[in-house]
């Protein structure tokens, strides 16, 4: 590698982590409610610790898809991971917000996360920032526009939101009433849900922009061929990957719930979402 590249790709790096620092000193100052230093080191606060390792693992897919891609020059690539970068942070933690109103709209996230501790709720805020920084990686990487990086994750919000909803539908248990009883197990599954939704979509829109008609429509395809499978793929884990038990049962309907169980459902719809790309 010749020393200009060598210098190059460490002042990329460089710019990587100075996007990222801003993406965590901007979250914490819009959760003022809570002092990060004192839940995490003082109170060992595991829900908030999941929800930021979500928001941090979405933060650099964000960051990620502004630094993919073939590189137009330098200084061309600096004012991409700016631009790209910055304004990613603001759409990760509109999703963040998003997740709180509408995903979660029985409980304040917050209230969940600092006063109860509760994994489930944390589970899911840190899927939210997961899938939308799939989604961000896709709009982002690639030829776009701005425009275009707007547009696909607002589309894919709605399609997250759509997710959570259908989920909640084809599940014979209300998945509000478990997250706040702290049921882990149902915040796992549900998790899986989003993020493979997320996956799916992000991995759809990567590459160049062609038009509005082409793109979109593949971005469609996918996420609708995701949203249909949905209960399909949990009928199949209920009968192949854990043959002889009811999801349902080892979800909600014994003493302590199945951990275990929710972590095989989540994994199925991940790995359904991977599947789907490669195969369609």
């Amino acid at each position: 590698m010749e020393l200009q590249n060598i210098l190059e790709s460490g002042g990329l790096l460089l710019g990587f982590f100075a996007i990222f620092f801003i993406g965590k000193i901007v979250n914490d100052k819009l959760h003022p409610e809570y002092n990060i230093q004192e839940e995490l080191v003082e109170k060992d606060n595991p829900a908030l610790a999941l929800t930021l390792t979500g928001y941090y693992f979405g933060l650099v897919l964000t960051i990620g898809g502004a630094l993919s891609g073939e590189t137009n020059g330098f200084m061309q690539d600096v004012k991409d991971l700016v631009l790209y970068g910055v304004s990613g942070i603001v759409l990760l933690n509109a999703s963040w917000f998003l997740c709180d109103k509408i995903i979660l709209p029985y409980c304040n996230v917050s209230t969940e996360l600092i006063a109860k501790q509760s994994l489930s709720v944390g589970a899911i805020a840190a899927a939210c920032s997961i899938a939308s920084g799939f989604i961000l990686f896709g709009a982002i990487q690639g030829d776009g526009s701005f425009l275009t990086m707007v547009a696909y994750w607002a589309i894919g919000q709605c399609l997250l939101i759509l997710a959570a909803k259908l989920y909640n539908v084809i599940t014979p248990f209300d998945i509000h009433s478990e997250i706040q009883k702290n049921n882990l197990a149902v915040g796992i599954s549900t998790a899986g849900v989003i993020v493979s939704i997320g996956t799916l979509i992000g991995l759809a829109a990567e590459g160049d922009f062609e038009s509005w008609s082409e793109s979109l429509s593949s971005y469609i395809v996918y996420a609708v061929l995701g949203l249909v499978l949905i209960p399909i793929i949990r009928m199949l884990a209920d009968y192949i990957l854990l043959p002889g038990a009811s999801l349902t049962d080892e979800l909600v309907n014994q003493e302590i719930p199945n951990i275990g169980a929710a972590y095989i459902e989540a994994f199925s719809y991940i790995a359904a979402a991977f599947a789907i790309y490669w195969c369609v």
